[in-house]
């Protein structure tokens, strides 16, 4: 049975453990599908001190924008996505032929509708990550504004098409929007 979580919060909010946990409490052998693209060493030592953190008991997969690609393998599993930001980010600034380029806000919210439904159209259990980039002030800089524009609006689609929506504030979850089946989930082996 499909199922799709959202949890949304501020940085260092405490979100992505908060992904783990739950899904340690849905299966004993959760899968991790990391969307960033790795840009220098500081942040590939982030990325291999939380895969160090989860333990072996995870599947990671590294997948910056196809994520449809691995439907096979997840099926019937649970999978937290982390994360949305950076998985925006990869549709934003698109890196063909080694230069970079940026579609229209417009062309790129469709081009991650299209591959979110395509990835959510399997039998799984979905934990999406995501920021709440927009919740401060409005940037002075236009490159910032729109990127802020396509987070906030895919965010509404992620949020529209999840069972549940939780809020990370300072580590503490919030429910914003719950599932009529939330007391019966079963554990995935």
């Amino acid at each position: 049975m499909k199922k799709i979580i959202l949890i949304t919060g501020g940085q260092r909010s405490g979100k992505s453990q908060h992904a783990e946990m739950l899904a340690m409490s849905l299966s004993e052998h959760p899968v991790y599908l990391a969307t960033a693209h790795i840009w220098d060493e500081e942040f590939r030592q982030r990325v291999l001190r939380h895969q160090e953190r989860r333990g072996p008991q995870w599947t990671n997969i590294e997948e910056e924008k196809q994520l449809s690609r691995h439907c096979d393998y997840i099926y019937n599993k649970v999978v937290v996505i982390d994360c949305i930001t950076l998985w925006c980010t990869n549709f934003f600034f698109d890196r063909t032929a080694n230069e970079w380029e940026q579609p229209s806000v417009e062309d790129a919210l469709q081009a991650l509708k299209d591959e979110f439904d395509r990835f959510t159209s399997v039998d799984a259990t979905f934990i999406f990550v995501t920021n709440e980039i927009g919740s401060g002030g409005v940037s002075t800089d236009a490159v910032q504004r729109r990127f802020t524009d396509l987070q906030g609006w895919f965010n509404q689609y992620v949020a529209s098409k999840a069972d549940e929506v939780i809020l990370m504030v300072s580590g503490i979850p919030v429910e914003i929007k719950k599932s009529r089946a939330n007391e019966g989930r079963a554990k995935h082996v």
